[in-house]
């Protein structure tokens, strides 16, 4: 099977002890669509910053390259290796 690209994007808020906590990825057809998601999520109530990015693979395989960060907005956390 020839490899998808996955667009998504992320918001970030934090939680009582100040800790950045990841929110709920939601997924979307183009990297456009994904960039404009993770803007409004970065000025929804309780939300510090948002972040879009793509990542690319074979999911029949569960083979996968890195994440590749489309846009960040707000305050996100520096390491994003966990994407």
């Amino acid at each position: 099977m020839a490899d998808i690209s996955y667009y998504v994007a992320i918001p970030f808020s934090e939680d009582d002890e100040g800790s950045v906590v990841t929110g709920t990825a939601e997924e979307f057809q183009s990297a456009s669509t994904a960039i404009r998601r993770a803007e409004t999520l970065s000025r929804t109530a309780g939300v510090i910053g948002a972040v879009a990015f793509t990542r690319s693979g074979d999911p029949m395989t569960g083979d996968f390259k890195d994440a590749m960060v489309l846009k960040t907005f707000g305050s996100v956390p520096t390491d994003l290796s966990g994407l």
